[in-house]
Protein backbone atom coordinates (compact mmCIF):
# COMPACT_ATOMS: atom_id res chain seq x y z
CA UNK A 1 0.00 0.00 0.00
CA UNK A 2 2.58 2.27 0.90
CA UNK A 3 1.89 6.09 0.77
CA UNK A 4 -1.17 5.04 -2.12
CA UNK A 5 -3.30 5.03 0.74
CA UNK A 6 -3.17 8.73 1.97
CA UNK A 7 -2.97 10.20 -1.88
CA UNK A 8 -6.89 9.89 -1.62
CA UNK A 9 -7.17 12.34 0.50
CA UNK A 10 -5.12 15.03 -1.01
CA UNK A 11 -5.62 14.67 -4.50
CA UNK A 12 -9.41 16.76 -4.03
CA UNK A 13 -6.16 19.58 -4.05
CA UNK A 14 -5.91 19.17 -7.91
CA UNK A 15 -10.20 19.91 -8.63
CA UNK A 16 -9.86 23.64 -7.08
CA UNK A 17 -8.17 25.38 -9.96
CA UNK A 18 -10.88 24.28 -12.61
CA UNK A 19 -13.81 25.09 -9.65
CA UNK A 20 -12.86 28.39 -10.23
CA UNK A 21 -12.02 28.56 -13.70
CA UNK A 22 -14.76 26.27 -15.37
CA UNK A 23 -17.47 29.32 -14.88
CA UNK A 24 -15.36 31.58 -17.69
CA UNK A 25 -15.04 29.22 -20.33
CA UNK A 26 -17.81 26.58 -19.95
CA UNK A 27 -21.31 26.03 -20.17
CA UNK A 28 -22.78 26.12 -16.27
CA UNK A 29 -24.79 22.43 -17.48
CA UNK A 30 -21.30 20.98 -18.16
CA UNK A 31 -19.56 23.03 -15.16
CA UNK A 32 -22.26 21.58 -12.80
CA UNK A 33 -22.17 18.14 -14.71
CA UNK A 34 -18.37 18.15 -14.08
CA UNK A 35 -17.59 19.23 -10.80
CA UNK A 36 -20.67 17.17 -9.53
CA UNK A 37 -18.60 14.06 -10.87
CA UNK A 38 -15.05 15.15 -9.55
CA UNK A 39 -16.93 15.55 -6.14
CA UNK A 40 -18.69 12.38 -6.08
CA UNK A 41 -15.15 10.24 -7.22
CA UNK A 42 -12.70 12.43 -5.27
CA UNK A 43 -15.20 11.67 -2.20
CA UNK A 44 -15.65 8.32 -2.88
CA UNK A 45 -12.03 7.38 -3.31
CA UNK A 46 -11.34 9.27 0.34
CA UNK A 47 -14.00 7.50 2.33
CA UNK A 48 -11.98 3.84 0.58
CA UNK A 49 -9.01 5.55 1.66
CA UNK A 50 -10.45 6.09 5.34
CA UNK A 51 -12.14 2.70 5.50
CA UNK A 52 -8.67 1.19 4.67
CA UNK A 53 -7.09 3.06 7.42
CA UNK A 54 -9.39 1.74 9.71
CA UNK A 55 -9.28 -1.50 9.15
CA UNK A 56 -5.49 -1.66 9.46
CA UNK A 57 -6.18 0.83 13.01
CA UNK A 58 -8.61 -1.08 14.66
CA UNK A 59 -6.97 -3.67 14.31
CA UNK A 60 -4.45 -2.82 16.51
CA UNK A 61 -7.02 -1.93 19.52
CA UNK A 62 -7.35 -4.89 22.32
CA UNK A 63 -10.22 -6.71 22.51
CA UNK A 64 -11.33 -6.03 18.76
CA UNK A 65 -12.70 -9.03 17.15
CA UNK A 66 -10.61 -8.81 13.70
CA UNK A 67 -8.20 -12.03 13.12
CA UNK A 68 -5.15 -11.58 15.28
CA UNK A 69 -3.27 -12.46 12.29
CA UNK A 70 -4.34 -8.79 11.06
CA UNK A 71 -1.88 -6.95 13.90
CA UNK A 72 0.69 -8.72 13.01
CA UNK A 73 4.50 -6.65 12.06
CA UNK A 74 3.70 -7.48 8.22
CA UNK A 75 0.23 -5.89 8.15
CA UNK A 76 1.65 -2.72 10.26
CA UNK A 77 4.19 -2.46 7.82
CA UNK A 78 2.37 -1.97 4.92
CA UNK A 79 0.93 1.59 6.37
CA UNK A 80 3.65 3.97 6.83
CA UNK A 81 3.14 5.24 10.50
CA UNK A 82 0.01 2.35 10.64
CA UNK A 83 -0.61 3.12 14.61
CA UNK A 84 -1.45 6.85 14.30
CA UNK A 85 -3.17 7.17 10.88
CA UNK A 86 -4.84 3.61 11.77
CA UNK A 87 -6.30 5.27 15.43
CA UNK A 88 -6.36 9.00 13.57
CA UNK A 89 -8.97 7.00 10.18
CA UNK A 90 -11.15 5.77 12.82
CA UNK A 91 -12.44 9.15 14.24
CA UNK A 92 -12.22 10.63 10.73
CA UNK A 93 -14.74 8.26 9.06
CA UNK A 94 -16.99 8.44 12.55
CA UNK A 95 -17.30 12.14 12.27
CA UNK A 96 -17.34 12.16 8.44
CA UNK A 97 -20.14 9.48 8.53
CA UNK A 98 -22.20 11.46 11.32
CA UNK A 99 -21.72 14.57 9.42
CA UNK A 100 -23.10 13.00 6.41
CA UNK A 101 -25.72 11.42 8.16
CA UNK A 102 -26.80 14.44 9.57
CA UNK A 103 -26.94 16.36 6.27
CA UNK A 104 -29.15 13.77 4.61
CA UNK A 105 -31.59 13.54 7.56
CA UNK A 106 -31.61 17.64 7.12
CA UNK A 107 -32.46 17.33 3.67
CA UNK A 108 -35.14 14.92 4.17
CA UNK A 109 -36.78 17.01 7.05
CA UNK A 110 -36.63 20.23 5.63
CA UNK A 111 -37.77 18.62 2.18
CA UNK A 112 -41.20 17.25 4.23
CA UNK A 113 -41.45 20.12 6.20
CA UNK A 114 -41.65 22.38 2.90
CA UNK A 115 -44.42 19.71 1.55
CA UNK A 116 -45.92 19.71 4.63
CA UNK A 117 -46.37 23.52 4.21
CA UNK A 118 -47.47 23.34 0.75
CA UNK A 119 -49.64 20.42 0.72
CA UNK A 120 -52.60 22.47 2.62
CA UNK A 121 -52.66 24.89 -0.51
CA UNK A 122 -54.80 23.24 -3.76
CA UNK A 123 -52.89 20.88 -5.68
CA UNK A 124 -52.54 20.91 -9.43
CA UNK A 125 -51.22 24.34 -9.20
CA UNK A 126 -48.18 25.53 -10.12
CA UNK A 127 -46.36 27.81 -8.60
CA UNK A 128 -48.34 28.06 -5.60
CA UNK A 129 -48.51 31.90 -4.56
CA UNK A 130 -47.81 31.91 -0.74
CA UNK A 131 -49.94 34.35 1.05
CA UNK A 132 -46.90 36.38 2.39
CA UNK A 133 -45.98 40.00 1.13
CA UNK A 134 -42.41 39.10 2.08
CA UNK A 135 -40.30 38.53 -1.14
CA UNK A 136 -38.94 35.35 -2.56
CA UNK A 137 -39.88 32.14 -4.55
CA UNK A 138 -38.06 28.96 -4.32
CA UNK A 139 -38.72 25.29 -5.72
CA UNK A 140 -39.05 22.03 -3.48
CA UNK A 141 -37.91 18.83 -5.54
CA UNK A 142 -40.12 16.01 -5.29
CA UNK A 143 -40.40 13.22 -2.73
CA UNK A 144 -40.00 9.43 -3.62
CA UNK A 145 -42.86 7.33 -2.62
CA UNK A 146 -43.28 5.33 0.80
CA UNK A 147 -44.95 2.93 2.76
CA UNK A 148 -48.27 4.90 3.60
CA UNK A 149 -47.52 7.71 1.23
CA UNK A 150 -47.28 8.73 -2.41
CA UNK A 151 -44.92 9.92 -3.61
CA UNK A 152 -44.70 13.82 -4.24
CA UNK A 153 -43.95 15.94 -7.28
CA UNK A 154 -41.62 19.11 -6.53
CA UNK A 155 -43.32 22.35 -6.69
CA UNK A 156 -42.40 25.61 -7.24
CA UNK A 157 -43.92 28.86 -4.43
CA UNK A 158 -43.77 32.03 -4.68
CA UNK A 159 -44.59 34.91 -2.47
CA UNK A 160 -47.44 37.41 -2.98
CA UNK A 161 -44.70 39.80 -1.85
CA UNK A 162 -42.42 38.83 -5.08
CA UNK A 163 -45.68 38.93 -7.70
CA UNK A 164 -46.42 42.26 -6.64
CA UNK A 165 -42.52 43.72 -7.81
CA UNK A 166 -42.47 42.10 -10.81
CA UNK A 167 -44.05 42.17 -14.23
CA UNK A 168 -45.42 39.62 -16.03
CA UNK A 169 -42.33 39.21 -18.28
CA UNK A 170 -40.44 39.26 -15.62
CA UNK A 171 -42.52 36.86 -13.17
CA UNK A 172 -42.42 34.18 -16.50
CA UNK A 173 -38.25 34.12 -15.90
CA UNK A 174 -38.46 33.70 -12.38
CA UNK A 175 -41.04 30.65 -13.07
CA UNK A 176 -38.36 29.44 -15.40
CA UNK A 177 -35.49 29.50 -13.56
CA UNK A 178 -37.06 27.46 -10.82
CA UNK A 179 -38.74 24.85 -12.88
CA UNK A 180 -35.74 24.58 -14.51
CA UNK A 181 -34.13 23.45 -11.29
CA UNK A 182 -36.71 20.95 -11.23
CA UNK A 183 -36.34 19.89 -14.44
CA UNK A 184 -32.38 19.34 -14.57
CA UNK A 185 -32.65 17.94 -10.80
CA UNK A 186 -30.09 20.37 -9.53
CA UNK A 187 -30.57 19.80 -5.70
CA UNK A 188 -29.16 16.17 -6.64
CA UNK A 189 -25.91 17.42 -7.39
CA UNK A 190 -25.96 20.17 -4.90
CA UNK A 191 -26.79 16.84 -2.06
CA UNK A 192 -23.77 14.89 -3.61
CA UNK A 193 -21.37 17.46 -3.39
CA UNK A 194 -22.67 18.35 0.13
CA UNK A 195 -22.00 14.87 1.40
CA UNK A 196 -18.16 14.93 -0.96
CA UNK A 197 -17.37 17.46 1.36
CA UNK A 198 -18.18 16.16 4.57
CA UNK A 199 -15.74 13.33 4.04
CA UNK A 200 -13.30 15.73 2.77
CA UNK A 201 -13.57 19.74 3.84
CA UNK A 202 -10.93 19.93 0.92
CA UNK A 203 -13.97 19.62 -1.41
CA UNK A 204 -15.73 22.29 0.13
CA UNK A 205 -15.10 24.96 -2.51
CA UNK A 206 -16.69 22.60 -5.20
CA UNK A 207 -19.87 22.93 -3.22
CA UNK A 208 -19.99 26.58 -3.44
CA UNK A 209 -18.69 26.48 -7.11
CA UNK A 210 -21.58 23.67 -7.86
CA UNK A 211 -24.11 25.90 -6.50
CA UNK A 212 -23.46 29.00 -8.12
CA UNK A 213 -22.91 26.75 -11.62
CA UNK A 214 -26.29 25.42 -11.09
CA UNK A 215 -27.85 28.87 -10.62
CA UNK A 216 -26.27 30.07 -13.80
CA UNK A 217 -27.21 26.92 -15.70
CA UNK A 218 -31.38 27.57 -14.30
CA UNK A 219 -30.49 31.37 -14.97
CA UNK A 220 -29.26 30.33 -19.22
CA UNK A 221 -32.77 27.77 -19.03
CA UNK A 222 -35.02 31.00 -17.44
CA UNK A 223 -33.66 33.30 -20.75
CA UNK A 224 -33.93 30.12 -23.29
CA UNK A 225 -37.68 30.64 -22.16
CA UNK A 226 -38.30 33.39 -22.31
CA UNK A 227 -36.30 34.51 -25.50
CA UNK A 228 -34.71 37.64 -23.45
CA UNK A 229 -31.26 37.42 -22.04
CA UNK A 230 -31.48 41.02 -20.68
CA UNK A 231 -35.15 40.72 -19.22
CA UNK A 232 -33.62 37.63 -17.05
CA UNK A 233 -30.75 39.76 -16.26
CA UNK A 234 -33.46 42.38 -14.84
CA UNK A 235 -35.67 39.96 -13.07
CA UNK A 236 -32.12 38.69 -11.46
CA UNK A 237 -31.11 41.94 -10.20
CA UNK A 238 -34.29 43.07 -9.28
CA UNK A 239 -35.27 40.19 -7.41
CA UNK A 240 -31.83 39.85 -5.45
CA UNK A 241 -32.98 43.81 -4.30
CA UNK A 242 -35.90 42.58 -2.84
CA UNK A 243 -35.47 38.97 -1.64
CA UNK A 244 -35.48 37.77 1.50
CA UNK A 245 -34.20 34.37 2.90
CA UNK A 246 -36.74 31.50 1.75
CA UNK A 247 -38.48 30.32 4.63
CA UNK A 248 -36.98 26.69 4.20
CA UNK A 249 -32.56 26.34 3.66
CA UNK A 250 -31.51 24.16 1.67
CA UNK A 251 -34.14 24.75 -0.98
CA UNK A 252 -33.28 26.48 -4.62
CA UNK A 253 -34.10 30.01 -4.18
CA UNK A 254 -34.67 32.18 -7.26
CA UNK A 255 -31.98 35.18 -6.25
CA UNK A 256 -30.80 34.36 -2.84
CA UNK A 257 -29.22 37.38 -1.56
CA UNK A 258 -26.01 37.03 -1.94
CA UNK A 259 -23.75 39.94 -2.14
CA UNK A 260 -21.30 38.49 -4.66
CA UNK A 261 -22.99 35.88 -6.89
CA UNK A 262 -25.75 37.87 -8.32
CA UNK A 263 -23.71 41.14 -9.96
CA UNK A 264 -21.49 37.45 -11.80
CA UNK A 265 -24.79 36.05 -12.57
CA UNK A 266 -26.64 39.33 -14.23
CA UNK A 267 -23.19 40.11 -15.90
CA UNK A 268 -23.42 36.82 -17.62
CA UNK A 269 -26.53 37.17 -19.10
CA UNK A 270 -26.20 40.53 -20.38
CA UNK A 271 -22.54 38.83 -21.94
CA UNK A 272 -23.40 36.63 -24.94
CA UNK A 273 -24.62 33.31 -24.64
CA UNK A 274 -21.71 30.40 -23.30
CA UNK A 275 -20.07 28.32 -25.66
CA UNK A 276 -21.29 24.44 -25.03
CA UNK A 277 -18.43 23.28 -25.39
CA UNK A 278 -17.60 20.28 -23.20
CA UNK A 279 -14.04 21.31 -22.82
CA UNK A 280 -11.91 24.15 -22.29
CA UNK A 281 -9.47 24.67 -24.85
CA UNK A 282 -6.33 22.77 -24.32
CA UNK A 283 -4.04 25.92 -24.50
CA UNK A 284 -5.46 27.89 -21.78
CA UNK A 285 -5.80 28.06 -17.80
CA UNK A 286 -8.93 26.58 -17.63
CA UNK A 287 -7.77 23.44 -20.30
CA UNK A 288 -5.08 23.14 -18.09
CA UNK A 289 -6.83 22.95 -14.68
CA UNK A 290 -9.08 20.66 -16.49
CA UNK A 291 -6.85 18.21 -17.37
CA UNK A 292 -4.82 18.82 -14.11
CA UNK A 293 -8.81 17.85 -12.04
CA UNK A 294 -8.56 14.83 -14.34
CA UNK A 295 -5.14 13.53 -13.93
CA UNK A 296 -5.75 13.93 -9.90
CA UNK A 297 -9.23 12.22 -9.98
CA UNK A 298 -7.78 9.27 -12.01
CA UNK A 299 -4.81 9.18 -9.97
CA UNK A 300 -7.36 9.09 -6.53
CA UNK A 301 -9.30 6.45 -8.33
CA UNK A 302 -6.00 4.49 -8.85
CA UNK A 303 -4.46 4.90 -5.66
CA UNK A 304 -7.56 3.68 -3.95
CA UNK A 305 -8.10 0.59 -6.44
CA UNK A 306 -4.15 -0.19 -5.88
CA UNK A 307 -4.51 0.29 -1.94
CA UNK A 308 -7.81 -1.63 -1.74
CA UNK A 309 -6.50 -4.66 -3.69
CA UNK A 310 -2.82 -4.84 -1.67
CA UNK A 311 -4.51 -4.28 1.77
CA UNK A 312 -6.57 -7.38 0.78
CA UNK A 313 -3.96 -9.66 -0.07
CA UNK A 314 -2.03 -8.53 2.95
CA UNK A 315 -4.68 -9.63 4.99
CA UNK A 316 -5.63 -12.47 3.32
CA UNK A 317 -1.92 -13.95 3.79
CA UNK A 318 -2.71 -12.98 7.43
CA UNK A 319 -5.36 -14.97 8.38
CA UNK A 320 -5.19 -18.24 9.54
CA UNK A 321 -7.42 -20.85 7.76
Amino acid sequence: MGVFVFLPLVLPLTALPIARLAEQHLHPRVTTRLLTLLSVVLGLCSTVCLALLVVVGTAQLPGNPLPDGWSDPEVRAAVPYAEVAGVAAIFALTGALVVSGGALRRDRRIRERAHRALAVLPTGVDPVVLPDDEPYAYAVPGTPARPGRGARPGRIAVSRGMLHHLDGDEQRALFAHEQAHLHCRHHRSLLAVRLAGCVNPLLLPLRSAVAFSAERWADEEAARAVGDRRLTARAVGKAALLSRPAPFPLVTQFAAPEPGPVPRRVAALLGPVPSARTWPPALTPAGLAALVAAAGTAASALSSLNAAVALFLVLKAATPW
